[in-house]
């Protein structure tokens, strides 16, 4: 037998609580001292204490727990309950952690307006490209938009042109419009890799179209250092520049993967915007 002292310390948890615990009867003693009304704990307990403590990490009131514990849920049981919640809880922890990166970028964004020297872009001519693609939908154009839809793209399309044994001619150029008969504010995700003229759409499999991207006259371009996650002081830097060259843009810039190291914070992108005026 452990004295109540011990038997907190052997589970982990405050005298107080194990007080709380039989005032509420979830937890008794194995017994009480009719003189002194001293508690003492039985080794057995520990297994019930660990079931309150993991229904109440759940998410369950005590009333709750005190039901359930009548029900008898077994070892089996709420060990599914607990993985469950689990689950849930390093969803939870994963949407904080990208919603933290959305507000540091919001952040670095602000603190970046109007340091970009203007030599930093560069307005140029493009070429016609011929493209392998892959197209998707995404809500907005917002990086937390487009990057779950646009990585399962170039993944599949790289995939499919490895199994044909095509090879392409350059990096990666993704290009986005608006989603003709979408939502409010989608975006037709473009995910393309330039493939030499002897490539035909058949060969890679349902789904990817050959396209050819005409060339563009004038474009206003900046490379980005770092994961898209983090482009917005880039995109919005370019869009500035723009504006304030009294220049017209299409408002959806093409991005070309310059460099996609597996360390996504060594990625290079040039940012694309082709000027209308």
């Amino acid at each position: 037998m452990f004295t109540i002292g011990e038997f907190a310390k052997h589970g982990r948890v405050s005298v107080r609580m194990l007080r709380h615990y039989d005032a509420l009867g979830l937890l008794r003693p194995a017994r009480v001292d009719p003189v002194t009304g001293y508690r003492s704990y039985a080794a057995g307990q520990l297994a019930r204490l660990n079931r309150v403590i993991a229904l109440k990490e759940l998410g369950f009131s005590l009333e709750q727990v005190a039901a359930l514990l009548d029900e008898r849920v077994g070892a089996q049981e709420l060990r599914g309950m607990l993985r469950l919640r689990r689950a849930e809880l390093e969803s939870a922890a994963a949407e904080a952690a990208a919603r933290l990166a959305r507000v540091e970028t919001r952040l670095r964004t602000i603190e970046s307006e109007g340091t970009m020297p203007t030599e930093e872009v560069v307005v140029k001519s493009l070429p016609p490209v011929r493209l392998a693609e892959l197209t998707g939908v995404a809500a907005g154009y917002a990086p937390q938009d487009i990057g779950p839809v646009i990585g399962p793209l170039y993944e599949e399309l790289c995939g499919r042109l490895d199994r044909a044994g095509v090879v392409p001619t350059g990096p990666g150029l993704a290009h986005y419009e608006p989603a003709p008969g979408g939502g409010p504010g989608s975006v037709l995700v473009h995910a393309g890799l330039p493939v030499a003229g002897a490539v035909r759409a058949e060969d890679l499999g349902g789904g990817v179209r050959i396209v050819v991207l005409p060339a563009v006259e004038r474009a206003a371009t900046v490379v980005h250092r770092g994961a898209m996650d983090g482009v917005l002081p880039s995109a919005q830097a370019l869009a500035r520049w723009i504006d304030e060259n009294g220049h017209r843009g299409t408002g959806y810039a093409r991005e070309l993967a310059l460099a996609c190291p597996e360390d996504r914070d060594q990625w290079v992108t040039e940012l694309q915007e082709p000027l209308t005026a």
